[in-house]
């Protein structure tokens, strides 16, 4: 017999979207959910965060979750966050962010897809077996992290706690819909600063303007990215993107500072280190004509390849297309995941797949997911991770 109902099941998900954990407070969300396993028998150990590369000292509102269930090898690693991206225009939505609103079968909210959902459904898959007594070979591990959205910094304080050392294999619940992702894109997040001396614009000799110089990088930098003939068979084109610029407070003055931030999706054939070194050599030029130009390259996370045909990924896919009744495509995507984190020294051999409930609405006003493919996740990831543990190894 389920210990949850539908309606329960989704009364989960609901409390998970009232917590506001938009880059923050994932601490709660944590607590929450070590408060449900462990009413369920289950011991769930939150983590404290640790100081980052943004703040020196640790955020007290942030942690990290830890629980498993089941003994021994093979352990397969789920892997969930517990932030989400802002609400953005509030007033834009067409109902609270906060309160999961039914419209036309679809479940509407903040995190909703991205990923409260796939984070619901894999607790409450764990809950499920754990009543059945199962499994009865090997170890679900659910490594919830926190800083998912700005620095992953969560998942690198798991892998660095060993909590990836012994898997097997790693399930990311991120919103793939119906299609199984084994491979995506690399990313690095560059931080500019040009430093200049501020004058009177009428006298533009007594100083020196921060912005040409950091403007000639960035069009330089696009203009030999976009010449990289590199292009990946699955993943697509590495690209380059100027996403951040600051520079000046008045117009009669030259500035003395600007900032650039720049995105850079990396691919096999062009990964992050070959990125990292274009940058400093257009940053280097510019500095040997009298620029002062830093380079910071402050989020790295490399591309992530695994097996296409996997055991994992074949269970999915036939779970997949019997629940759902459509085809279940396996394929890559440019989005990044706190795989690139967790999966640091595992070589292209490991079994790894991106498979969660959701679609095209996170990060968007009225970001919704459709009720019944969470409700069947549930289902599927209770039948998957019995199946892989019982099959692997």
């Amino acid at each position: 017999m389920a210990v949850f109902t539908p309606e329960q099941q989704l009364r989960i998900l609901s409390d998970l979207v009232a917590i506001q954990s938009a880059n923050d407070h994932e601490l709660q969300v944590a607590n929450y959910l070590a408060k449900l396993l462990g009413d369920h028998g289950i011991t769930a150990t939150v983590l404290p965060a640790e100081p980052d590369a943004d703040h020196k000292q640790a955020e007290p509102d942030r942690a990290n979750l830890v629980a498993e269930i089941g003994s021994g090898a093979p352990v397969l690693a789920l892997s969930g966050h517990m932030d989400t991206v802002s609400v953005g225009d509030a007033d834009a939505w067409t109902s609270d962010p906060f309160t999961v609103t039914e419209r036309d079968g679809l479940l509407q909210g903040r995190g909703t897809t991205d990923m409260k959902a796939g984070l619901a459904a894999m607790v409450i898959a764990m809950i499920e077996l754990k009543a059945q007594g199962l499994p009865r070979k090997g170890t679900l591990r659910l490594l919830a992290s926190r800083a998912e959205e700005v620095g992953e910094y969560g998942a690198k304080e798991l892998a660095r706690a060993g909590y990836m050392r012994d898997a097997d294999a790693l399930v990311v619940g991120e919103p793939s819909g119906w299609n199984i992702i084994y491979t995506h894109k690399g990313s690095v997040d560059f931080r500019l600063r040009s430093q200049g001396t501020a004058a009177h614009s009428s006298m533009p000799e007594a100083g020196f303007n921060a912005i040409p110089p950091l403007m000639e990088v960035l069009v330089r930098a696009q203009q030999e990215f976009n010449a990289r003939p590199a292009s990946d068979p699955v993943l697509g084109e590495l690209t380059f993107s100027t996403t951040v610029f600051h520079g000046g407070d008045q117009v009669n003055t030259i500035p003395d500072a600007a900032v650039a931030e720049v995105n850079v999706r990396t691919i096999p054939q062009f990964d992050n280190d070959e990125a990292i070194a274009l940058l400093k050599g257009l940053v280097g030029e510019q500095n040997r004509r009298g620029a002062r130009i830093s380079l910071d390259p402050y989020m790295q996370e490399p591309v992530v390849q695994a097996p296409r045909d996997s055991l994992l990924v074949r269970l999915a896919t036939k779970l997949g297309e019997r629940i759902s009744g459509v085809t279940t495509p396996v394929v890559g995507v440019a989005g990044v995941t706190d795989a690139s984190s967790l999966l640091r020294g595992k070589g292209p051999d490991f079994p790894f797949m991106m498979f969660g409930p959701g679609n095209e609405t996170m990060h968007t006003v009225n970001e919704n997911i459709d009720k019944q493919m969470y409700l069947d996740f549930v289902q599927l990831y209770q039948r998957l991770f019995v199946e892989y543990l019982g099959q692997a190894g």
